[in-house]
């Protein structure tokens, strides 16, 4: 079991991922920031998914990096995770007007 979050693009292609194991609780931030709490299902995503706006993905980015980005010494390679999904996430939403989160 596990946390499997997808991003894809209007043609359905994967441009973002993130894993985090059941017990990761890196998984509630990713949760948290993208305001997509009734996804998590505890040890796994719903299986469902939500679409995106730029302004929700820079949102999303925004508090991450005021939250969790500030002190450098704290930074893992979770918290480099999240910000790759969610810089990937943006950069699709900024081409293509919104993206699809798939919770796993």
């Amino acid at each position: 079991m596990g946390h499997d979050i997808f991003g894809f693009n209007k043609a359905g292609k994967e441009i973002a991922y993130a894993r985090f194991s059941m017990g990761n609780h890196h998984a509630a931030i990713l949760y948290t920031i993208l305001d997509a709490n009734k996804y998590n299902a505890g040890v796994s995503g719903s299986a469902d998914s939500s679409t995106y706006s730029v302004e929700q993905i820079e949102k999303a980015l925004n508090e991450f990096k005021e939250s969790y980005l500030k002190d450098s010494s704290m930074i893992n390679w979770n918290h480099e995770q999240i910000l790759n999904f969610i810089q990937s996430c943006l950069a699709t939403a900024k081409k293509e007007g919104h993206v699809k989160v798939y919770f796993g």
